[in-house]
């Protein structure tokens, strides 16, 4: 998944709307050593693509990766490591030193719901770990059977019993569960959040859209299969869409094979359908806006990516970009 900043840069946009406040609720920090992601994305390079975007980013959400464990002691425990990272994150960027943009200003981590009750620990572990920031975790369980389009362990973990006895701890000390999941389990995401009406539940990435694979030639069909399933999911209200995350190789739309970077009308235009429907399903008080950077990034930069949304949102009230933008993320996360 290495990013080609000299293709991103052939296609330079004025940002839309540059004065309008930003919570980014979805970005990952890493610096991968292992030979999976030839890429280190920290502080800089994140700050590096918010300031040069020219939008108005005032806060953002760190979201788990997998990164930054800690090396000893406990293996159920080692997840605490990439909290207290991300918590030095922000207490960086909460200086002020690097700018005005609050990075890492909520913290979700990662632990393992598939220890069921036992997982506990482990967030309250995360908790003391990052008192001020930690919102919540994501234990991924997005599965299929083409592992280019999602590797979870195995699949049918989202009605697995050890997992909900986790998610149960999680709506138990008051955070939040993120979820990632391909279009096929969306119904499983639904039975969830039913029965954790308790639990504020935010899908990622739309729900998982795929296009390559056995699902190439499929969209239009897809796309109707998605939009019945995300229906019936937005009848739970503890659930809330993050609108991003299209730009994933798995999604299809190919923009990373071509000889230069969509522009933001391209985009716009693509992901449109997604996003109005969501927006129309859940409204602006349970959608946020996400970068998705900088997995997003193999597709788009990053004020690319911004100008496609505010380019759907166009004709939509100040009150509700408000929300979608910033507000609802802020509230979810809870964020200063």
């Amino acid at each position: 998944m290495a990013t080609n900043d000299a293709w991103l840069a052939m296609v330079k946009e004025a940002p839309i709307e540059p004065e309008l406040p930003i919570c980014d609720p979805h970005h990952h920090l890493w610096d991968r050593r292992d030979g999976r992601i030839d890429r280190r994305y920290m502080l800089d390079e994140i700050l590096g693509d918010i300031d040069g975007s020219g939008h108005n980013v005032v806060s953002t959400v760190f979201i788990e990766h997998l990164a930054m464990f800690r090396a000893d002691g406990p293996d159920e425990m080692k997840y605490v490591g990439e909290v207290e990272f991300a918590n030095g994150i922000a207490a960086m960027s909460a200086s002020g030193l690097y700018g005005r943009t609050r990075v890492a200003a909520g913290i979700v981590g990662y632990a393992d719901l598939m220890t069921g009750a036992r997982v506990a620990r482990v967030l309250e572990a995360e908790m003391n770990a990052a008192p001020d920031r930690f919102r919540g975790i994501r234990c991924t369980g997005a599965w299929d059977a083409d592992p280019r389009i999602a590797r979870a362990p195995r699949p049918g973990m989202y009605l697995d019993a050890h997992y909900r006895a986790g998610a149960a701890e999680v709506a138990r000390l008051g955070l939040v569960l993120d979820m990632t999941a391909r279009f096929p389990q969306l119904p499983e995401c639904t039975d969830l959040a039913r029965a954790l009406p308790g639990l504020t539940v935010v899908l990622n990435h739309c729900g998982g859209i795929a296009g390559i694979g056995a699902y190439v030639g499929r969209r239009d069909e897809i796309l109707s299969t998605w939009r019945a399933s995300m229906a019936d999911m937005a009848k739970c209200p503890n659930v809330v869409v993050k609108l991003g995350g299209l730009g994933m190789e798995y999604c299809g739309f190919g923009w990373h094979e071509r000889a230069k970077p969509p522009t933001s009308e391209e985009m716009a235009e693509a992901i449109r359908p997604y996003v109005e429907a969501l927006l129309e399903l859940f409204g602006p008080d349970r959608c946020m806006f996400e970068s998705n950077f900088p997995v997003d990034k193999v597709s788009s930069s990053y004020g690319v990516l911004w100008n496609a949304f505010k380019r759907i949102t166009a004709g939509y009230s100040a009150g509700d970009k408000a929300k979608l933008y910033h507000d609802t993320a802020a509230r979810v996360y809870r964020l200063r």
